[in-house]
């Protein structure tokens, strides 16, 4: 049985992710947070907070 995701995003905190969003772009960063609906923080040059209805996927 596979992970739930919010249990694959709390494994991946604090790890250097790159996400990718509706329309192609994508965002690199670490994971230093989220909550139950996959909005996310990611910290990099800059902070950046991404609504969880942008997201396609989350890569490692």
């Amino acid at each position: 049985m596979a992970d739930r995701p919010l249990d694959v995003l709390e494994a991946t905190l604090d790890e250097d992710v790159t996400v990718t969003l509706k329309g192609g772009d994508t965002v690199e960063g670490t994971l230093t947070g989220y909550d139950q609906h996959m909005n996310l923080v990611l910290e990099g040059e800059n902070t950046t907070i991404i609504r969880g209805d942008n997201v396609v996927s989350i890569q490692p």
